[in-house]
This record gives C-alpha cells, structure tokens and sequence, in this order.
C-alpha cells in the first residue's frame, strides 16, 4: 500500500481520540462504528431485496464520484490497524483471533486494494444510477444494495444468496445492465468497507489492552518493590481518565487475577467502578470474549468473500440477472440463444446504446482477456436488437 507509517500512525492516534470520547461519555470502543446488523435467513434476504427495491428513490443528474474518496480513507485506516497489530506481535502481547486473520491475510486485502483502485477509475461510479436519500444519498444504487447483502450476512456472500437477493430486488425494479456489471467492483469496495470497521474495533481493543498491559506492568512491579505505594499508582490510572471498556477490563484483569494479595486492591477499585455503571468485571470479560469471537466470523467471511469474487462466473451471473437477456432470448427463432456470449454480449450493448445509455465501465472480465472484437458495435443494428430496445 502507498501509506507511509507516519500517515498510518496518525490515523489511529486520531482514532484513538474519538474512540475515547465516546468511551468518557459511557460508549464502549466498538460503538464508534455502526452495531453488527440483524444476520437475516435465506428467505429474510429475499423479503429485504424486494424492501429495498420498494425503498430506493433514484436522484436526477450527476454528482461527483466519493468512492474513489472511501477507499483511500479504509486503505489509511486498514495500514494503520495492521501497524498496531505488528507492534503488539514484536512486543510479544496476545492477538486476538480477528488481529490474527488480520495479520496472516493482509497481504490479499492489499491485493483487493491495489485491484480496487485499478478497477475504479476517476468518476467511474457517476454514470451508474444513484440514491436520493437515506443513509448511501448520493452514491450508486447498486453499492447500496451489495452494503446490505454483506451487513445482514456478516460479510458472507457467495453465488446462491448473491443471485436470490439481486433476483428478488428486480422482482419488483430491474437493475440496469451496467448495474450488474457493476456488481463485482462494488462488492470489493463493500467487502474492503466491511474489513475496515472491523479492523478498526479490534485495532482499538489492542490500544486498549497495551494500555492496560502498561498500568498492569507497573502495579506488578510496586507491589513486588513497595506494595503500600500501590494506592499511588492506582490513584495516578484514575487520574488518567482511561475509559473502562471491556477490551481494557478484561486485559487488566488477566494480568493481575491470581497475582499477589496486594493486586486485589486494584481489582477492587475497578469492579466498583463498574459497578457504578451496573456493570462487573465478569460481565466485561464475557462480553469481550463474545465481541472478539464475532469479529473473528466477520474477518474471515469477508475474507472468504474477496477471494469469492475471483473464483465467480460473473459473465454467467449478468446473464442470468439481466432483464435484457431474458428478453432477448425470448426471441421467437432462438438465434439469440444459439449465439456464443461475445456475441450475445454485441448485442446487449447494441441494446443499450439504441436507448441512449451512457457509457458504463467495462465488465471486470473484460480485463482479464484481450475483447477487442466485443468492443465495436456492429454496422448494423441488428433485428432482433432494435425489437428488444424497449426492453433496457
């Protein structure tokens, strides 16, 4: 990635800033980001495709592209996470599973940056139709919908329920053609976005344990030295103002449960802390057990998700999506059907450019192999396009 340390380093002090705000004004480090949403069944996502479509009001005119904007930001924000989790590994401190995955497949999420930004050329985005309002105002209608089909799977996508969400939005409003090759792009910048916010809560939850490793270190070694100026370093961490969030309990706690008689007294001091706010440290360390196992599902599902996307038949998917095609093939001598997919393709963008379309991206598949005889349009409209120009 083309993130000096220094960039990365200052995104996560910033980070830090804000996450411990929200935590002084009895926030928990994972609330910064937006809560997990509802995981829905097969038949819940279906239910939520045709919601969705019922939703989504289009806006008229062009805006300027903010994806390109969103990547960089999630590529300074992921660098910066895996310097955090670098540091702790040299300093030899425990890595949760999420940091793990993290670590171990940072070098595909790189790769799904660096093929991100090769596939998103400025304004690329500005021609595919765009939402009015809501939370995704402003930004293609097709991103939005790939957003919900990875929060309300928890980052997993694969073929069947891709297919079944997409089929059941255009159950009650098509997608455009260039929407659906679309698709594939947003899914990556989704997934990235996805991989973002978790890196973020568990780079987070490693600040917040170093720190408590730090007050840990030093109550050891007094109550080893000089245990009756204890109170003095725990009177010095409650003067620091450290936000008693479950990543840091729960790490405090570990250090120094099981320890010397004289460490109770700081275990004391917090436990009355967190039972100011109705809280106990058992219930911090059960409820940073189940946030690491949840982060842990939504890094390797959207991990799992990246390298879906390479092994999909996405020009099989468009085909079998596009309400063009369905048409096309209705045709009543199935010469259409007969045809190979170069030129089935020829004439779904002889189509589209009979109803005036602007030009969309070329399909990802299209970089991948030499398409100089799918580009051109063919001298003449042929038959069967200019019947099924309504049809786009």
């Amino acid at each position: 990635m083309e993130v000096s340390g220094k960039t990365a380093r200052e995104t996560l002090a910033h980070l830090w800033v804000r996450l411990r705000a929200n935590a002084s004004a009895g926030e928990s480090a994972g609330d910064e980001l937006p809560l997990h949403p509802e995981l829905f069944s097969s038949e819940q996502m279906r239910s939520h495709g045709r919601f969705l479509a019922g939703t989504h009001e289009l806006a008229p005119g062009r805006v300027s592209d903010r994806l390109l904007a969103r990547l960089a930001d999630n590529e300074r924000v992921l660098m910066g996470a895996f310097e955090v989790l670098t540091a702790a590994v040299r300093a030899n401190r425990r890595i949760a599973p999420a940091g793990e995955w993290l670590l171990d497949n940072f070098y595909l999420i790189e790769e799904q940056i660096r093929t991100a930004r090769r596939h998103l050329p400025k304004d690329y985005s500005r021609e595919l139709p765009r939402l009015a309002g809501g939370p995704s105002a402003g930004l293609p209608r097709v991103y939005d919908l790939v957003l919900e089909t990875i929060a309300h799977s928890d980052g997993r996508v694969d073929p069947e329920s891709l297919s079944s969400f997409v089929a059941a939005y255009q159950s009650v409003t098509a997608l455009k053609l260039g929407e659906l090759w679309a698709i594939p792009i947003m899914l990556r910048l989704a997934l990235i976005d996805n991989l973002r916010h978790v890196a973020t809560r568990v780079a987070a939850d490693r600040i917040s344990r170093n720190r408590a490793d730090f007050w840990a270190d030093q109550m050891a070694n007094v109550a080893e030295k000089d245990p009756k100026s204890l109170i003095l370093v725990i009177a010095d961490m409650a003067r620091s103002g450290l936000p008693m969030v479950n990543s840091f309990v729960a790490e405090f706690a570990r250090r120094l449960q099981g320890q010397s008689p004289a460490l109770a007294l700081p275990l004391t001091w917090i436990s009355q802390l967190l039972t100011e706010s109705g809280q106990t440290i058992e219930q911090s360390v059960q409820s940073e057990n189940q946030q690491q196992a949840g982060d842990q599902v939504s890094i390797s599902n959207s991990i799992g998700s990246l390298r879906f996307l390479e092994a999909m038949d996405w020009r099989a998917f468009v085909e079998t999506m596009s309400a063009v095609e369905h048409n096309l093939r209705g045709d009543p001598g199935g010469i259409y059907a007969r045809m190979d997919f170069a030129t089935r393709d020829r004439y779904r963008h002889v189509v589209r450019k009979r109803r005036g379309r602007a030009r969309y991206p070329k399909p990802m598949w299209r970089t991948r192999r030499s398409s100089s005889r799918m580009t051109a349009p063919p001298a003449k409209v042929p038959m069967i396009g200019r019947r099924m120009s309504a049809f786009t």
